[in-house]
């Protein structure tokens, strides 16, 4: 099967999912996970105006980045300090921000960097976090008082990995953005839901899905 029927089976799915919930299929972004995926594939995905793909390591992103310029990378995969530099270096956006000492390192090197990072922090609601990351909802005012409001890292929304097997999962960090909008007076996108329960996560409002094999199918070691 192609890229282009697999892009297609899932905006049907998206599709379907958004005229249930009553949402526009517009509002929700589609997000490539190219984890060990060949440059060849990201091509043919960019071909059908894919633009940002999903990363879960620094330096296979970066090395895409390298090498795809034309294109942007988010960091899905958990970041330890002395990777933050070429992190800020080589993506768009980093979805996996978790404790209050990263968005600290973060800032020092955006600011010595010139640069603007939109970040998301990563959610963990359920026990997950030595398994996946992610910040327990006691620690997100640490975390987002770190942040201090810097322009330089723009608070986007919250990522989550649920647990497959809780079927309220979603629902919860529906809930958990609208305290925080309320609480920051701000608008945030929530990322969670992949290929197996994209339309549970839609129908909690979640507003990008991240899907990987369903995209481009089974991985392989990237080639170059």
């Amino acid at each position: 099967m192609s890229i282009l029927q697999r892009v297609e089976g899932l905006r049907a799915r998206i599709g379907r999912a958004c005229a249930a919930a009553d949402r526009d299929p517009a509002t929700i972004e589609l997000l490539p996970v190219s984890k060990r995926q060949p440059l060849s594939l990201l091509r043919e995905a960019a071909a059908l105006g894919f633009a940002r793909f999903g990363e879960n390591y620094v330096q296979e992103g970066a090395d895409k980045a390298a090498a795809l310029p034309e294109l942007s990378f988010v960091l899905l995969g958990p970041l330890q300090r002395n990777k933050a530099k070429p992190a800020l270096q080589h993506f768009a956006e980093i979805q996996s921000l978790d404790r209050p000492e990263l968005a600290e390192r973060l800032r020092r090197l955006a600011e010595e960097l010139g640069v603007v990072r939109p970040v998301w922090i990563q959610v963990d609601l359920w026990d997950e976090a030595t398994k996946l990351g992610g910040c327990t909802e006691a620690d997100l005012p640490a975390l987002i008082e770190a942040l201090g409001g810097d322009a330089r890292l723009p608070l986007r929304g919250l990522m989550a990995i649920p647990p497959p097997e809780d079927a309220g999962a979603f629902a919860q960090m529906a809930a958990l953005r609208n305290r925080l909008q309320q609480d920051l007076g701000c608008t945030l996108r929530l990322s969670m839901g992949m290929s197996d329960d994209l339309e549970a996560a839609i129908a909690a409002g979640s507003d990008q899905i991240r899907i990987g094999t369903a995209f481009f199918g089974e991985r392989a070691t990237p080639s170059r």
